[in-house]
């Protein structure tokens, strides 16, 4: 789980650093709005900050995430549509109190969030089949 909520963490970004790049636009500028939401620093935007915002929710939602895989399969198709309902969470609520979080181009957040929650599903779902297989074919299994 740590590991695939690091993975997705990672490449979480792309989207919106593709973009910025495209558009010539500041690549640090999503992590550096990401600082705001940590306590005290609403209008103190920071790089340090923001890492460490996003670090904490990807955290958080990597455990949500697990938790619910453990009832459902998760996969890359779920995951991205929790990406997606994270994203409305976070972009369309949670932003609202955030200006510089708000004041992001809208399309690669959502992206960036999408991403996460594929990355996440696909990894946690490779992880439990892989778990799965290893278990059920193990020397001793056989009962089973």
């Amino acid at each position: 789980m740590i590991r695939a909520g690091v993975i997705a963490a990672v490449v979480s970004g792309v989207p919106s650093t593709a973009h910025a790049l495209l558009t010539r636009g500041d690549v640090l500028a999503a992590t550096r709005a990401a600082g705001t939401l940590l306590p005290g620093r609403r209008d103190r935007p920071g790089v340090a900050a923001g890492l460490v915002a996003h670090i904490g929710i990807s955290s958080l939602w990597t455990v949500v995430l697990s938790f619910a895989f453990r009832r459902h399969e998760l996969g890359v198709t779920r995951g991205a549509v929790a990406g997606l309902a994270i994203a409305a969470l976070d972009l369309g609520i949670v932003a609202r109190a955030y200006p510089a979080v708000r004041t992001l181009p809208r399309v690669p957040q959502v992206l960036d969030h999408l991403v996460f929650g594929a990355v996440l599903g696909g990894l946690l779902h490779k992880g439990q089949i892989t778990q799965a297989t290893t278990w059920t074919t193990s020397p001793g299994c056989s009962e089973l």
